[in-house]
């Protein structure tokens, strides 16, 4: 069994929910994030959050997978002022969400001052509900925007094990290890991190803190990234143990700190029922007829 702890669901078609679960994921994480072009009202972001706690969430739940969800204001967009202000208001109505499982995905993107001063509110907001944090790392001047994304969870008194640093790479894996936060690594085609150097970073490091995620969305990307990665990883010889680490229980550990989070969640009473609705939709077109299943999920020890 595999966890994706960043995927954006709500930008893959029901095919991907399909390939997820034949290929053994039983539950993902989705970051609230921006939509490939900026959100000019607030009533849009509070749309989309709303539908990360209830339609996507039961999407998932028609494909057999567990859907949970991180809120936050995106490092983009926090350079919208009178947006992100709206958004800060809306976020302590969703973080106490069935589901909602931390903060982010928050920090910085071009680290311009309103990031910085939205990224802090939204650390404040974490500690304030005692949620973990997913720090979104920039793509320019990524070892700089690492190490000054983990001084500031510092200095607002956030404990690195409940703060995970996504969007890792070769640069930025050792200061996070040193210092005690999760290392989070996204499997994204041609950038970011590919499943050939992500091998090699669990052969240097090991496992502990680490996790791997797709970050699939809107672009070209991969939402098997996590069970391809894994089934390389076990091609190269890598302890069966350090593999499911990475692709299951580090993800579970860290995200389950939110105490919305739970093994059982779908290891019990798993089922898929394409008869229910959600507000009187379903997911089912043209006469399809409905899939009524119960799953048995395994740990493998």
């Amino acid at each position: 069994m595999f966890i994706d702890p960043h995927i954006h669901c709500i930008s893959r078609i029901t095919d991907d929910y399909e390939a997820l679960r034949a290929n053994g994921v039983v539950a993902v994480i989705e970051p609230a994030f921006w939509l490939g072009q900026p959100r000019t009202e607030v009533g849009s972001y509070k749309d989309y959050l709303n539908t990360l706690v209830g339609w996507e969430r039961f999407r998932a739940s028609q494909f057999g997978i567990k859907h949970y969800c991180t809120v936050g204001l995106n490092s983009k967009e926090a350079n919208n002022e009178a947006l992100a202000e709206g958004v800060m208001e809306l976020l302590p109505l969703f973080a106490t969400k069935e589901g909602v499982v931390g903060i982010g995905e928050i920090g910085y993107d071009d680290q311009t001052p309103m990031e910085e001063k939205y990224f802090r509110l939204q650390l404040e907001l974490a500690k304030e509900l005692d949620l973990p944090v997913q720090i979104h790392t920039p793509h320019r001047d990524k070892k700089a925007g690492t190490t000054r994304s983990m001084d500031v969870c510092v200095e607002h008194g956030l404990d690195p094990s409940k703060v995970i640093i996504d969007h890792n790479n070769e640069e930025t894996v050792k200061e996070v290890l040193d210092r005690g936060f999760w290392a989070a690594f996204s499997i994204y085609p041609s950038t970011k991190m590919g499943n050939e150097r992500m091998v090699a970073i669990v052969q240097q490091y090991g496992s502990t803190r680490i996790m791997i995620n797709s970050a699939a969305d809107w672009g070209i990307s991969d939402p098997l990234a996590v069970p391809k990665t894994a089934a390389l990883m076990q091609e190269r010889g890598i302890p069966t143990e350090q593999i499911k680490e990475v692709s299951y229980s580090n993800a579970l550990a860290a995200f389950g700190q939110s105490g919305q989070m739970n093994e059982l969640d779908w290891l019990q009473d798993m089922t898929i029922d394409q008869t229910e609705k959600f507000n009187g939709n379903t997911i089912l077109r043209g006469g399809r007829d409905p899939r009524v299943e119960k799953l048995a999920n395994k740990i493998i020890r």
